[in-house]
């Protein structure tokens, strides 16, 4: 039960983190918003993950940080740790399936779900 109110008290965080990031820019033509909440999501969780393989006890904090708050913040940077670990376990192919359908097969399923709704 612990672990479950961690992540989400961190989740609640991350996800009011990330109104705040989308309103602070205003609307343009580029979403800066969501590519700086991506790029400090991924370090954020480069951080969180490179701390806590350094620590004994890290279980807690690991859930509450990178689970909680950076996966409230935004869930892109779960996505780029693990593919980093692929790539650093020199699993090429599972990086480029993974990588590479996540992109097209979210995309894809996106437009499906906006076309059964429009």
């Amino acid at each position: 039960m612990k672990q479950i109110a961690l992540v989400g008290i961190g989740g609640m965080i991350g996800s009011v983190l990330r109104y705040l990031a989308a309103i602070g820019f205003r609307p343009t033509q580029f979403p800066y918003a969501t590519l700086l909440v991506n790029i400090i999501g991924s370090i954020l969780i480069g951080m969180i993950m490179g701390w806590s393989a350094k620590q004994v006890n890290a279980d807690y904090w690991r859930l509450f940080l990178a689970t909680g708050i950076c996966g409230g913040f935004t869930t892109f940077s779960a996505f780029a740790w693990e593919n980093l670990q692929l790539l650093q376990q020199q699993r090429y192919t599972q990086f480029c399936v993974y990588a590479g359908g996540t992109l097209i097969l979210s995309l894809i399923a996106v437009a499906i779900g906006y076309w059964l709704t429009k």
